[in-house]
């Protein structure tokens, strides 16, 4: 998986390795107003994918400037424990599976 920018990562979460990836930027949607940013997970040699979609930053509902975004190795690895624990299996085959975090990735 190539990362580019900083964007992505790799993060070891009980003896296995996740890469990380992020894949949207929080984004103005007609229909539904902000919405958060997204990243996708993968375990090293597994074939299902998880995506992470985070809420929308409270400043963006402001209407205040996006800023920087803040995804780190740190916030990666609480998702890959947050999707595990609900259910992701990433040796099964599939569509990539989705999950709802807050935005420390819980």
């Amino acid at each position: 998986m190539l990362h580019k920018h900083g964007r992505g990562g790799t993060v070891e979460i009980d003896g296995f390795k996740y890469d990380w990836e992020l894949l949207t930027d929080p984004q103005l949607s007609s229909s539904d107003g902000w919405k958060g940013m997204t990243i996708s997970l993968r375990q090293h040699g597994m074939a299902r994918e998880a995506v992470l979609e985070f809420p929308a930053p409270k400043r963006l509902l402001k209407g205040l400037p996006k800023g920087r975004l803040h995804i780190n190795d740190t916030i990666a690895s609480r998702g890959v424990r947050a999707a595990l624990s609900a259910g992701w299996d990433p040796a099964s085959r599939g569509k990539p599976v989705v999950f709802m975090v807050d935005a420390d990735g819980n």
